[in-house]
């Protein structure tokens, strides 16, 4: 009995080891998008599963760092906020920065993470830090719709709030700063598969970086002499422009945005290279 032969025209999906450089594969994450949309569910319920609060855990976590944050620097330090309220100056500010360090912890342990499942099956492995960092969206979009509360409740008695048609650039700042978290995560994701202890200075490192950044005291009131630090800080511009556009607060030179924005796009750009790269060996040495 003879048996048919398919042709190899029959396949439209190959799955080779060779790879250039700056073969990324975009397309075929496109194609395992509904992949993308169960990671994000996975890790949804992942995370609060058999939790009373569930999700208001997004909005409680960021307002019990707000109300410590206005005890200490506010009250204690004495630190200014521009003239915003402390709820809204301190809430918006560490809101962002969770936001940040969530995409950056997520795409750093990617490989680590899930090396279980990397071992077992093939997919395009970008599709993990995606979803996590579209995840992360979600999150910040729940604690967003509670700082609309509070600055809603500003506007009304007419306190510290003066808002601007600036407003509506907000959302350009949320894929920047998501960009600059997952990039640099990738980068980091891809060392540690060789160098563990990385993973302890990063969480070092980000608990430092945090005092290093306008989020618990205005850009204005950062030293003339240490101004340099926020140039090479590429969270701080998108941090400061969040009160500017928001509150109609604060000032922000034109260069430290613009070194900003490069450095997210290198992070995002030599973070995607080093991935894509690292994904084909790093079962053997993980």
């Amino acid at each position: 009995m003879s048996q048919a032969i398919e042709s190899d025209d029959n396949w439209n999906i190959i799955i080779t080891s060779k790879r250039k450089l700056l073969d990324l594969r975009l397309k075929e994450v496109w194609h395992y998008k509904y992949l993308i949309w169960l990671f994000i569910k996975r890790d949804f319920a992942v995370a609060y599963k058999q939790t009373i609060l569930g999700p208001l855990w997004y909005v409680l976590q960021p307002l019990a760092s707000t109300i410590m944050y206005a005890f200490v620097f506010g009250g204690l330090a004495g630190i200014g906020t521009d003239g915003v309220p402390s709820l809204l100056f301190y809430y918006g500010g560490n809101m962002l920065w969770t936001y940040f360090t969530s995409c950056l912890n997520s795409a750093a342990s990617t490989f680590s993470a899930n090396s279980n499942i990397f071992s077992k099956v093939y997919f395009p492995r970008l599709t993990v830090p995606i979803s996590t960092t579209i995840g992360h969206v979600v999150k910040l979009g729940i604690q967003a719709a509670m700082l609309a509360c509070f600055y809603i409740y500003y506007l009304i008695i007419g306190q510290g709030v003066h808002p601007t048609w600036y407003a509506l650039l907000i959302p350009l700042l949320i894929p920047w700063i998501g960009a600059m978290g997952t990039g640099l995560g990738l980068i980091i994701s891809s060392l540690t598969t060789k160098y563990r202890d990385l993973n302890m200075l990063l969480s070092f490192g980000l608990s430092l970086a945090m005092y290093a950044t306008p989020i618990v005291y205005p850009l204005s009131q950062a030293p003339e002499k240490y101004k340099w630090i926020f140039y090479i800080n590429p969270m701080s511009a998108p941090v400061e422009l969040w009160r500017m556009w928001l509150y109609n607060a604060g000032s922000l030179p034109v260069e430290m945005s613009i070194i900003s924005l490069l450095m997210t796009v290198v992070f995002l750009f030599f973070g995607l290279i080093l991935f894509t790269h690292n994904e084909r060996t790093f079962v053997d040495v993980i």
